[in-house]
Order: C-alpha cells, then structure tokens, then sequence
C-alpha cells in the first residue's frame, strides 16, 4: 500500500500552549485506511514540539507550561536577537516527532494519553506533518 504525507493546520492562540491534536491525526488514521501499522507525527517548526501526555485534567497541561518557563525563562540574557531563543530550547526539549501504535484502525495510547502540539512561539498558524504506515 502507497502511503502518503497528511499535513494538517494547528491554530494556536497563546504564546505558549499545549494544544491537543489527538481528534486530528485519528481522522487522518481513519482517513488513510490503514488497520495495523504505525503513525508518524511530525513538526517542522524550530520553535514548537511534540509530546503525549494526560488529557483528564487541563490543569497538567497548565502546570506542565509553568514548570518550563520556570527551568527556561522567556529573558534569560540569550544571545538570539529575534528574542525567541526559549522557544528553541523548549522545542529541543520536548522533541519535534512521535510515533504512536495503530491496531483496528485506532491509535494506541493509553487511557488518559492525547497527543500534544506544543507552542512556545505563538499565537501562530502551524503545520503538523502526519505518516501512516501500514
């Protein structure tokens, strides 16, 4: 089976935010056909990341945002000049890809498990590359 790349538009509001995409990328797993196999997110953007994380409680996402503003501040005497450079870091922290299992046309993840774009450089208009792979 040929697969293709799915490319999806993530519209974020905040100047940092976890937003879940999980709903998204199960359409383009619906979409796609495939019953066994394998999803490949993507994020081609230097200032943003991936994560999968709780989904029950907003708070985790809150809190995950405020810990890491704590460990890498907005100013912190960064040598960047477009004054983005925690951004950067953020994302090369959080990692720009995952990989999820797909059995009965479904992800696997577990029970409070979503899938999270991350922003550190918002509000913007973002682009999440999605692979399934049967």
């Amino acid at each position: 089976m040929k697969s293709k790349i799915y490319t999806l538009t993530v519209n974020t509001s905040e100047r940092t935010q976890l937003l879940d995409i999980t709903s998204k990328v199960e359409q383009v797993v619906k979409q796609s056909g495939v019953k066994e196999g394998m999803v490949h997110i993507f994020n081609p953007h230097t200032t943003a990341g991936l994560t999968i994380n709780e989904n029950a409680d907003p708070d985790v996402a809150s809190d995950i945002l405020m810990e890491l503003d704590k460990m890498v501040p907005l100013n912190d005497g960064y040598r960047h000049v477009e004054g983005n450079s925690a951004a950067h870091i953020k994302s090369s922290l959080f990692g720009v890809s995952l990989t999820v299992f797909v059995t009965g046309g479904r992800l696997v993840l577990g029970t409070w498990q979503s899938l999270y774009f991350c922003e550190f450089d918002g509000p913007r208009q973002r682009k999440v590359l999605v692979k399934v792979i049967e």
